[in-house]
């Protein structure tokens, strides 16, 4: 057959000036981007087929393609949730249709730059990539490729069912939210080249429940190769498993008729033919966590969560000074009843526990209760990740603690949080301009100092370059070092290790622990 080479040419030719400088060709088809100032922005890209009617609870499928050139220029919306991701921020429009990532890039041509992949935080049942503090754009001003993924939350991201178990070819279910986070790092494997991204330097990172998620996907050979460094703040997954039997695959599967016969469902027909908006609300925090698997998450009971090393990379985590601040009211809290309190919504606690932190009068109590809950929280769970990422890892480990107290306003969403959960994310992400408070130059260069560390570490492995303070190692189980982030940007040895210790010592006498009680007006551990 005789081919017209003029045609042809004349038809590339065609193509070319039909697709836009910003556009790239992914998975599904051609995407076009918004060019800001420095930064391309590609929002709403699918990274699977969206997880409706037979594909509830299943494992995300490949993305369906379409023709033509895609305009990734509009946010898609948040998985099913109720309530708002982050305090002061409006709601996000909702849908179950709702497996889709966005992407910052360098506008300037160049090598293929390190990629950092976000997952938010919301205690797995709340969660946006689309609210404007999470945008990536200053990050990726500093030469890093940024990618936020969603995934799904709240039952249909955790439900775990029998029937469910048995439909699965890996005799596994309860975890669809961290097969999400998989699957998008794999989307980014194979598409962020397009983006200007290097896939042999990817990053994960998250806060909360994103650090969490961070956690698990250091510990499933699923992931395995997906990522080469990781980022934890404020969360993460160490007890043993043995005092928490609600993580176990039967318990969770138990956990999951109890809810489904609270919703009227007697089968998994019945359940995948209901509106996603009967999956939201209160009710569903039972079954809103991740399920220990023989598929995504195949820990043995002997294990602390995430101990198992299928993911030895270089890792950077930490937590914050105040962390309970802007999670807990301690406006009643009195000395006469602290401990009897604390017993109402955790169970019996060993005395040394509550020894470690002093509570003789009021003023002690309310002091003694924000720095319980933050060290049993979150202070923990970082801090054993930290050592067992030294104990059991060949790569670094380096620590810290955000110690800043951001001038918010009176009156705001966020007055007298102090450097409470939540607050680092300002400064993380260099949007101190998505609040009003009157930020200080002391606000404005502890932001360059830590996107300088967090886009370093994503490029290298490491959170040192020249300009900053020297971030050393953590070496020693009990001393550190860690970094101090806050209006002194200094290392120096783990603070608060009277109660740390304490909990150390006390995990094996813990069998009797519940979760906190949401009707207790408490939020659940992320």
């Amino acid at each position: 057959m005789r081919i017209d080479l003029t045609l042809a040419a004349a038809g590339f030719a065609a193509l070319l000036v039909t697709m836009p400088a910003d556009a790239a060709r992914v998975e599904g088809g051609s995407i076009v981007g918004v060019r800001g100032p420095g930064v391309v922005t590609y929002a709403g890209v699918p990274y699977a087929a969206a997880p409706v009617g037979e594909l509830r609870w299943r494992e995300p499928r490949p993305v369906r393609r379409w023709s033509g050139v895609r305009r990734a220029g509009a946010f898609a919306p948040a998985c099913m949730q109720s309530g708002v991701s982050m305090p002061g921020e409006p709601p996000s429009p909702i849908s179950e249709d709702c497996l889709y990532l966005n992407v910052w890039a360098p506008a300037s041509p160049g090598p293929p730059r390190p990629v950092m992949v976000f997952f938010p935080g919301g205690g797995f049942t709340n969660g946006s990539t689309s609210i404007p503090l999470y945008r990536g754009d200053r990050l990726a001003r500093e030469g890093v490729v940024v990618v936020t993924a969603a995934y799904r939350l709240g039952p249909l991201g955790f439900l775990a069912l029998p029937e469910l178990t048995r439909e699965s070819p890996h005799a596994s279910s309860g975890d669809y939210g961290l097969l999400d986070q998989i699957a998008a790092l794999g989307w980014v494997q194979r598409n962020i080249a397009a983006l200007g991204g290097d896939p042999a330097r990817v990053t994960i990172f998250g806060q909360s429940a994103g650090a969490t998620s961070v956690s698990l996907l250091m510990a499933s050979p699923l992931a395995r190769g997906l990522f080469q460094r990781a980022i934890g703040e404020s969360g993460g997954l160490f007890e043993p498993l043995r005092l928490a039997p609600r993580y176990q695959l039967k318990v969770a599967e138990a956990d999951g008729l109890a809810y489904a016969a609270k919703l009227g469902a007697n089968s998994l027909d019945a359940l995948r033919r209901m509106p996603a908006s009967r999956f939201t609300g209160p009710g569903a925090a039972g079954v809103s966590h991740p399920v220990i698997d023989p598929y995504v998450l195949p820990l043995a009971p002997a294990d602390a969560f995430a101990q198992r090393r299928e993911n030895d990379v270089p890792l950077l985590v930490g937590s914050n000074q105040d962390e309970a601040r802007s999670l807990i009211a301690v406006g009643e809290v009195r000395a006469a009843t602290f401990e009897a309190d604390i017993a109402r919504q955790w169970g019996p606690l060993p005395p040394s526990i509550l020894a470690a932190y002093p509570h003789a009068t009021d003023e002690e109590a309310r002091q003694a209760r924000l720095d319980f809950e933050r060290d049993l929280r979150f202070g923990w769970d970082v801090w054993a990740w930290a050592r067992l990422q030294v104990a059991t890892g060949r790569s670094p480990a380096y620590f810290y603690r955000f110690t800043r107290q951001p001038p918010f306003r009176a009156g705001s969403a966020q007055a007298g949080w102090g450097a409470s959960h939540f607050a680092e994310l300002w400064y993380v992400f260099d949007h101190l301009d998505r609040n009003t408070a009157p930020w200080t130059d002391a606000d404005r260069r502890l932001a360059e100092v830590i996107t300088g560390y967090w886009t370093r570490f994503a490029a290298t492995g490491d959170p040192n370059r020249p300009g900053l303070p020297r971030w050393p190692r953590f070496e020693t189980p009990f001393g550190g070092p860690m970094m101090n982030l806050g209006t002194s940007i200094s290392p120096g040895p783990v603070v608060d290790l009277t109660g740390l210790k304490a909990f150390d010592t006390a995990y094996d006498q813990l069998r009797n622990v519940r979760p906190p009680s949401p009707e207790a007006g408490t939020t659940p551990k992320p």
